[in-house]
């Protein structure tokens, strides 16, 4: 296993240019196959991109505050306390990948902005403790629980299908959360995962000390103090910076309304996990001038990342527009039954993924289809549904798109994790096929 971990590491590390870069070529790619499938012309194609350029600001915004809020959080003393205490007690490279596995994939599990966040900056904590660790290894393994977020509480089909008034409810009613990921066949594939890739991973750590790459404590960012008291002019407007009534004060009234929210019956989705991790942010660093020290820190992982989401929204505007993405998905349509539409629908949603990595919005464009095809072959509502969301997720372990935050954590490249996360795929891919096509025939 090491050395077709080797393979592949070699590989990706001659051939595998930056996100960035992948984002280009992936729009030259949509933009040859619209005009080349679909028929349209180049200029259609150019407009098609333009156009959906800007189509994922707010997305864009709602990632960079919970990565910003997120790391703020994770760098309050007590967070980073109890964060250090949890490295701390972990002297082995094996069981350091272990707990970076389940912190990353309960995690995500929980929701998935939170769970990338907090995957990473364990990840970085083990790694600094922990003699012989693989630091890209270790990182990967973080990343890989994110293959549980669609299946979890903050999966986009799931609770979309579970929401009165959602746009399919016409087809296919209201799906209750008991049937898609509190399912017997979910609940036990997500336990499966839980109890197996960490072992896996593990598993995949070099042997031999000249392939063991170990982080370099001098590229991890110190934190910014707060000026002292003594470095400025203590002013009434220093005063306010530095006051702890002011801090605590609206990290309070965040909190009150975090409370009122959830006790009128407000469901958990990325803006109110938002709000909650800015203000519990401010509320534990108590004055706004600490909050502000931190924020500077925070700036770093978000400054190379926030250019790359316009691309992938111009990607999906060329695959609705043009239709290119209805071509494809009714491609493993036609070849479905009811008992094989899961798997294929399975297939269809990771592939179109790696073009539209964005799980809402791709349902939101396949889901017509899909649902179409399972209403006139019979086959499960709810196993159709999830297994879209579900070979999103499964790609997502080679779409740059979502692990961008974490190499911003982490500091590493792109290709210093690849090869591992092709291995990860392949291992999931096996579990996750296999879920679909049982669910598929015991379903039909």
């Amino acid at each position: 296993m090491n050395a077709l971990a080797n393979f592949f590491t070699r590989l990706v590390n001659r051939y595998m240019p930056d996100p960035l870069v992948i984002a280009i070529l992936l729009t030259v790619l949509t933009m040859l196959l619209a005009v080349l499938v679909q028929g349209t012309s180049p200029l259609n194609a150019v407009r098609y991109w333009g156009d959906g350029f800007w189509d994922l600001l707010a997305f864009s915004m709602q990632m960079t505050v919970i990565l910003l809020a997120g790391y703020i959080l994770a760098k309050t003393p007590l967070v980073d306390g109890a964060l250090n205490r949890l490295a701390a007690r972990v002297k082995t490279p094996f069981m350091a990948i272990v707990v970076a596995t389940l912190v990353g994939g309960i995690g995500s599990w929980l929701n998935w902005g939170f769970g990338l966040v907090i995957g990473g900056i364990v990840a970085q904590k083990l790694a600094l403790n922990v003699k012989g660790l693989h630091y890209p290894l270790v990182i990967a393994a973080a990343y890989s629980g994110f293959a549980l977020y669609g299946i979890g509480l903050s999966g986009s089909v799931p609770l979309l299908i579970a929401t009165e008034g959602h746009f399919l409810q016409d087809a296919i009613g209201l799906i209750p959360l008991s049937e898609t990921i509190f399912s017997p066949i979910l609940l036990i594939t997500s336990a499966l995962i839980l109890l197996t890739l960490p072992f896996f991973n593990a598993w995949l750590h070099p042997k031999l000390d000249k392939d063991i790459v170990e982080i370099d404590p001098s590229t991890v960012a110190k934190p910014t103090a707060a000026p002292l008291p003594g470095d400025v002019k203590v002013t009434i407007a220093e005063r306010l910076n530095r006051s702890r009534v002011v801090g605590i004060g609206i990290g309070l009234l965040g909190m009150l309304y975090i409370a009122l929210y959830t006790v009128d019956g407000g469901s958990l989705n990325l803006n109110t996990v938002n709000f909650a991790f800015l203000f519990l942010g401010i509320l534990l660093f108590a004055s706004p001038a600490n909050y502000l020290a931190a924020l500077a820190d925070g700036i770093r992982i978000v400054s190379g990342i926030i250019v790359q989401y316009p691309f992938y929204a111009g990607i999906m505007g060329i695959l609705v527009s043009s239709g290119l993405v209805v071509s494809f998905a009714n491609i493993f349509v036609d070849i479905s039954s009811a008992q094989t539409l899961p798997i294929w629908s399975f297939i269809s949603g990771a592939i179109i993924n790696l073009l539209a990595p964005s799980g809402g919005g791709q349902w939101a464009v396949q889901g017509p289809v899909m649902v179409q095809a399972a209403t006139e072959i019979g086959a499960s509502q709810a196993a159709t549904a999830l297994a879209v969301q579900i070979g999103d997720q499964w790609s997502n372990m080679i779409q740059p798109f979502w692990i961008l935050p974490v190499l911003a954590i982490s500091g590493l490249k792109l290709r210093d994790v690849m090869g591992y996360m092709v291995l990860i795929l392949i291992y999931l891919g096996i579990i996750y096929g296999s879920a679909m096509l049982i669910w598929g025939y015991l379903s039909a």
